[in-house]
């Protein structure tokens, strides 16, 4: 199977998933372990994505100038900071060790 075949077989599977979801019945999604589990396993897959995206490039572990934008939008996060003040600071922080770094 060519590439395209694979898309197209992802993207079946993926409203099939969707649909699947439908039938679902409600009186099973309102259950209050199921919304803890649901809050769970997205929190998790978000603190996945976000430490790969921090710390790999391609197949190696690298500590560059997106470390120091992560811990510096952590503290802008536990200093109860708005979103927007978060990503600044962030793309501050990620700016400045570039610019330190190729110095």
């Amino acid at each position: 199977m060519n590439l395209w075949g694979w898309i197209l077989l992802a993207c079946l599977i993926s409203i099939a998933t969707k649909f699947v979801g439908f039938l679902v019945p409600a009186k099973l999604l309102d259950n209050p372990r199921m919304l803890r589990v649901a809050g769970s396993l997205t929190i998790g897959l978000l603190a996945a994505l976000t430490a790969t995206n921090a710390f790999a490039s391609g197949q190696s572990l690298v500590i560059d100038a997106r470390v120091a934008a992560l811990l510096a939008a952590a503290v802008a996060l536990w200093l109860k900071a708005p979103f927007l003040v978060v990503v600044l600071v962030g793309a501050l922080a990620a700016g400045l060790a570039r610019l330190l770094g190729a110095a």
